[in-house]
């Protein structure tokens, strides 16, 4: 029996339906702030994304700095129900079992937030990607409030889109898993549509990529 689609796109007929995990963290949320943040209970915050691409992630944790430990995730979002529940699960991954060691959360990626949700529609995917940065620039935010210089975690290519931070190897990442024309890495990314001006470097490398990996284009 075909599962009954959550959302269906009444311009194209398109449609998708969002697993039980996703239902639960959307309708409720874990750890979510709700009142206004006071920055003095909050040892680090990351901020990623722009309202001009529909998704802003902003956290706030906290750090046993004996452990090396985050002890406490508080989060808010402006996105859709997949970027809420994305960082909902996020969240718990993070603070489950006492709290998770910084070198671990580094290691978080979308994939790892989407595996836990039980996946999410092809379409969404893009919403997973913001939470695992906006972590990282809390984490990076707390290694310089403690002066911790030499573990900031510096992305290892140039940054294509200082909004949403994409990189040089998430462009690659995406062509390497199919997005190889440029409606393709922004359905994954969210790349340039709120920053077009990048939009003529990400098809420059689009096409790298793809003849790197793929073979030449095709005449």
């Amino acid at each position: 029996m075909k599962k009954k689609p959550d959302v269906v796109n009444k311009f194209t007929g398109d449609s998708w339906a969002y697993s039980k995990s996703v239902r639960d963290h959307f309708f409720k949320p874990k750890n979510i702030l709700w009142e206004k943040p006071v920055d003095a209970i909050f040892d680090a915050e990351g901020v990623v994304g722009s309202p001009a691409c529909g998704d802003v992630m902003r956290i706030w944790i906290n750090v046993n700095p004996k452990k090396d430990t985050i002890t406490d995730f508080k989060w808010r979002t402006f996105g859709c129900a997949s970027a809420i529940a994305s960082t909902s699960m996020l969240s718990v991954m993070v603070t489950e079992r006492g709290g998770m060691k910084i070198d671990k959360a580094l290691q978080i990626r979308p994939q790892d937030i989407m595996k836990r949700l039980g996946g999410l529609p092809d379409r969404k995917i893009h919403c997973s990607v913001l939470g695992d940065k906006a972590l990282r620039a809390a984490i990076n935010d707390w290694f310089k409030k403690t002066k911790q210089f030499s573990r900031i975690v510096v992305d290892g290519r140039q940054i294509i889109d200082p909004n949403t931070k994409t990189t040089e190897a998430d462009i690659e990442e995406a062509v390497l898993e199919g997005a190889t024309t440029l409606e393709a890495v922004q359905k994954r990314t969210k790349v340039g549509i709120g920053f077009p001006e990048c939009l003529p470097k990400v098809e420059e490398l689009i096409r790298f990529y793809r003849e790197k990996y793929f073979g030449p284009d095709l005449i």
